[in-house]
């Protein structure tokens, strides 16, 4: 195998390759000792005819594409590595010269050059965690809400209660598609309803027949939009919800608590701690993300649609925990598989740019991860699975792991360097940095070596 040339343009490289003659006669030979099986020739039983006689019927190069095909990644690996070339995506076979010489003319994509821009000092938005009285009250009625019972009450309803019911939409006398319901649990002042229907059965008690008259709102289904109708209602039940009082009793019986500023005090610690852990992620995204903005970078079109398919790989999966498939959520959704992977693109382009961005500092930075680090990792892992270490290991590619652990570091460099600064300010320097004119800068760092052709 000889590398003949490499052209470099716009990303891709073209590389010329020939194949010794020895290399491919040993290839073209495998080839018919693997195809023989299925060649049928008069005077022969199946599979036993001479590669000589096989290639006198059907041509010289009858076994020239299998041959080619199979020895093909052993030379293009081979080809990549002489020429130190960083290959992404899967490569094609553009041209074949069968000559004296065959020779290989193969397309790739190769992972882009890099030039790093400022991943230090970056100012980023930090949001300010607080957690109001208000918000811990809502939290505390949410769980009175949750300890309720409801029951039937013989009274006229109000709001607040639910009531069941049978109803039937009409429009100009006409019943129309989807306006009827029998035994229907509808809570009033809940807005569930269209507007006026549910403050048209305040009032209303078990037994009783009531017409509702509505009209729908213009942002509605076009069939029915700004149109009057009558819902004939009857009403089986009238449901009064009751809150438990918020007394110690109540903590007590919701909580491992017993008095209610126990409680608060609890709901307020796990509100913050929540909230600082987003807050923590959101800064290291907007972190990760400016320094992704400040670098130069022509992504491989191969690395983003492999990207959009791990996306889509990870959708499936959710999808199928709650029993449905990717292509009826695509028709529920009112679009088709293209129209969904089309709608992953922005978040794959993100994730594959910061994924080149971090693997440059990396790099750069000169991080590396220790035997011990990928041990801890692994002990984590089996830990959270209930997995026996040993079993960890065996399933898991220890190379992946160095490797996200790298990632991580790389984060944790851009985080830890970088100025927080409150949501305010970061938009009032962004709106006086559009202002000014363009100041000279210092030219920004290349980082990545051209590869010897």
């Amino acid at each position: 195998m000889n590398v003949k040339s490499v052209e470099k343009e716009n990303g891709k490289a073209k590389i010329v390759i020939e194949i010794g003659k020895e290399q491919f006669e040993a290839a073209v030979n495998q080839a018919y000792l693997k195809e023989r099986k299925q060649i049928m020739v008069p005077g022969f039983r199946k599979g036993k005819a001479p590669r000589k006689i096989i290639e006198s019927m059907y041509g010289a190069t009858v076994f020239y594409e299998t041959a080619i095909n199979d020895i093909f990644p052993e030379i293009y690996d081979a080809a990549v590595t002489e020429k130190q070339l960083k290959v992404v995506g899967m490569p094609s076979v553009t041209d074949v010269d069968m000559g004296d010489v065959v020779t290989l003319t193969v397309e790739t994509e190769l992972y882009p050059e890099v030039t790093l821009g400022e991943y230090k000092g970056i100012e980023v938005p930090k949001t300010t965690v607080r957690i109001t009285e208000a918000e811990i009250d809502a939290e505390v009625n949410r769980m009175a809400e949750r300890s309720s019972r409801i029951v039937t009450v013989d009274r006229e309803a109000k709001e607040g209660d639910s009531v069941v019911l049978d109803f039937e939409g009409f429009v100009d006398g006409v019943a129309f598609e989807g306006g009827k319901g029998e035994n229907f649990t509808l809570k009033l002042g809940s807005g569930q309803f269209i507007p006026g229907f549910e403050d048209a059965l305040i009032g209303i008690k078990a037994g009783e027949d009531r017409d509702v008259n509505v009209t729908f709102p213009e942002a509605y289904d076009p069939k029915l939009a700004g149109k009057a109708a009558t819902f004939k209602c009857t009403v089986h039940e009238v449901k009064e919800t009751i809150v438990p009082e918020l007394d110690d009793e109540f903590v007590k019986d919701v909580s491992e608590f017993d008095t209610m500023a126990d409680l608060r005090k609890d709901i307020k610690a796990k509100m913050k701690k929540e909230r600082e852990d987003y807050a923590k992620g959101q800064f290291e995204n907007d972190a990760v993300a400016a320094a992704a903005a400040n670098m130069t970078a022509q992504i491989p079109a191969c690395m983003v649609e492999e990207q959009i398919d791990k996306h889509m790989e990870q959708f499936a999966y959710q999808l199928q925990m709650n029993g449905m498939s990717m292509e009826q959520y695509a028709k529920m959704t009112g679009g088709d598989m293209m129209a969904l992977r089309n709608s992953m693109r922005p978040m794959a382009e993100t994730t594959v740019k910061a994924n080149i961005l971090l693997a440059e500092i990396a790099e750069v930075e000169g991080l590396t991860v220790s035997e011990e680090e990928i041990e801890e990792e692994l002990k984590k892992v089996a830990e959270q699975y209930g997995m026996e270490l040993d079993k960890v290991k065996a399933a898991v590619n220890t190379e992946a792991v160095a490797a996200d652990l790298k990632t991580r570091k790389a984060v944790q460099l851009i985080v830890d360097n970088a100025k927080a600064v409150s949501k305010s300010a970061a938009k009032k320097t962004t709106k006086k940095a559009e202002g000014e004119t363009a100041e000279k800068k210092p030219a920004a760092k290349k980082t990545t070596k051209k590869t010897e052709e």
